[in-house]
């Protein structure tokens, strides 16, 4: 008789149990699968880290690239106002280079002075207001300043700054005096050149110096020349002018008021009427033109007229002249104080000389005694009239600022 088989139930029973061993392979498994994925995700913050920093590092070199443009931008500007001398304003900075961004002003003219200097030899000044430029100029022995000393009371500061700025060249002044200086053999060669080429008779054509610098290309010297003359009647008159003494002082050297200026070839005209340059200065900023009675040069309020003008409308009304902020900080009273001293002892000098032509061979030797004295001498002369004209000034003379 067959033997009955083991039921299902019995069958389930007797299967063989997984040992403890048996139980934990697939715990570790799961393990190792959860480490793999671990590191996948670790994996993939590592990327996401990597195009972070490789995005800020790309943000960073389009600020890096813009800031340069901006720079470059602002050197073109200001190059091309100075070319025609005109003052650079922050507002117009603002307006052209830096459009809506005016917060990056700063970098953006950092990074433009390094490029001048390095590049044209030039730098951006800002010029000094006006009425921080007169409170300067107060002597410190004045008895009001000693008063304020001594009561402790604080004159009110007002702003260095006037947000205007102009190209200046900082290379040595020693260099610019020997690029200046006249080499004879090249001023020989430069003649030479210009008659061979039949250029004697062409005013346009730039004149020969025998230096370096070109001046018939650069600079309108006659206007030049005029300029320097004003601020040193200006700067000996006690840094004012009334404009009927100028006037006068103009008309004595020859230029009236109907009488015109010459300028170069560079220049859109040939000539320019003295009132017209006058007004020209006075746009570029080396000169100022106040009202008499007006103490807003000062730093007070403006006055009003004087009755005399009041009642007469048609009576030419008082001015007198003072420096601009530019020749401050482009020309300075003690180079102006130097080259009034050094044309009055060279005039002197020249005087006494003629002087000794003309009373023949005696005195000539007497003349040359006398012209080894005065040079020996000279530091002193031209420092006694360094000092009368600081005298005259009504104060110490200030460099460029």
């Amino acid at each position: 008789m067959a033997r009955a088989g083991p039921s299902r139930t019995q069958r389930s029973q007797r299967a063989p149990q997984p040992s403890q061993s048996q139980s934990q392979r697939p715990v570790r498994g799961s393990r190792r699968a959860a480490v793999e994925e671990d590191e996948d995700e670790n994996a993939g913050d590592d990327d996401d880290q990597d195009v972070d920093i490789n995005g800020s590092q790309a943000r960073l070199a389009d600020a890096d690239a813009e800031l340069d443009r901006k720079a470059s931008d602002l050197v073109r500007f200001a190059l091309f106002m100075e070319q025609k001398r005109t003052l650079i304003r922050r507002e117009d900075i603002n307006k052209k280079v830096l459009a809506s961004n005016s917060r990056s002003f700063n970098p953006v003219f950092e990074r433009a002075q390094k490029l001048l200097k390095k590049t044209f030899a030039m730098e951006l000044v800002e010029l000094q207001s006006r009425n921080y430029r007169e409170q300067d100029h107060v002597v410190a022995g004045d008895d009001l300043q000693e008063a304020r000393n001594a009561t402790g009371i604080k004159k009110k500061t007002a702003a260095a700054g006037s947000k205007t700025y102009i190209l200046r060249s900082v290379l040595d002044p020693v260099i610019i005096e020997e690029a200046a200086r006249t080499d004879e053999r090249l001023y020989e060669e430069q003649i030479a050149d210009s008659q061979e080429d039949g250029d004697d008779d062409d005013d346009d054509m730039p004149r020969s110096y025998g230096c370096i610098i070109s001046w018939s290309t650069t600079d309108q010297l006659g206007a030049l020349g005029v300029l320097h003359v004003i601020l040193a009647f200006i700067l000996v008159s006690g840094r004012s002018m009334t404009d009927l003494d100028l006037r006068a002082h103009l008309k004595r050297l020859g230029l009236t008021s109907n009488e015109s200026i010459s300028m170069n070839a560079q220049s859109t005209h040939k000539s320019l009427p003295i009132d017209t340059y006058l007004g020209q200065l006075m746009k570029q900023g080396y000169i100022d033109r106040v009202k008499l009675g007006d103490t807003k040069a000062a730093g007070g309020k403006r006055s009003r007229a004087p009755a005399a003008t009041q009642a007469n409308p048609d009576e030419i009304q008082a001015f007198e002249w003072h420096w601009g902020h530019r020749s401050y900080s482009e020309i300075g009273e003690q180079a102006i104080a130097t080259f009034v001293a050094e044309f009055m002892i060279e005039r002197n000098r020249d005087d006494d000389a003629e002087d000794d032509d003309e009373d023949g061979t005696t005195t000539r030797g007497r003349g040359k005694g006398r012209t080894r004295g005065e040079n020996g001498g000279g530091d002193k002369k031209l420092k006694n009239v360094y000092g009368a004209i600081e005298r005259a000034a009504g104060g110490n003379l200030s460099d460029v600022k």
